[in-house]
């Protein structure tokens, strides 16, 4: 195994363990606005899968500026992922009903008809990101080292030795 196969390994497993993203897209004032998105199971045709309202102002958002940052942080293990990427909306049918799960229904409420949270709701969209590059950091310590390591550093002033960051870009996302 290479070592590009290798740390996109690491990464959908890091991804595959913390459920919730910060997404982060610019405004049209040129500031940028985080919320927190469900990562959505994992597919071919992009490296990530989100779904939101079709009035939501992250819409907008992406339109005027296709840009996106995802930061995933995991409280437990201190690992941490940041996929910086290019954004494409889509309301393909098709792939809302390969990604659809139960639980959107919690967001998406009963307005009647159509609009009943279900994988035919029109309201339904997805956004899809390409990852342009990722940073992130992997560690394999139990937590009670990680955790001594902390505390290690707040007594001694020394860098706590939690985990290593690394990297992935270019044509190492195209494995």
């Amino acid at each position: 195994m290479s070592t590009s196969q290798k740390k996109l390994q690491e990464l959908d497993a890091l991804i595959d363990g913390i459920e919730t993203a910060m997404f982060t897209t610019r405004r049209h004032d040129g500031h940028l606005v985080s919320r927190p998105m469900a990562t959505q199971k994992r597919m071919k045709d992009a490296d990530l899968w989100f779904v939101t309202d079709s009035d939501a102002h992250k819409l907008d958002d992406l339109l005027m500026d296709p840009h996106v940052n995802c930061s995933y942080y995991n409280m437990k293990s201190r690992e941490w992922v940041s996929v910086s990427g290019v954004a494409r909306i889509s309301r393909d049918k098709k792939k809302i009903h390969q990604l659809y799960e139960p639980d959107w229904k919690a967001w998406f409420g009963d307005e009647g008809g159509k609009k009943d949270g279900g994988p035919d709701d029109p309201r339904l969209t997805l956004i899809l990101i390409e990852a342009d590059s990722v940073v992130y950091m992997k560690n394999d310590k139990p937590r009670p080292v990680i955790l001594w390591e902390v505390l290690k550093g707040m007594v001694t002033g020394s860098k706590p030795d939690v985990g290593e960051v690394k990297t992935i870009g270019g044509g190492e996302l195209m494995d």
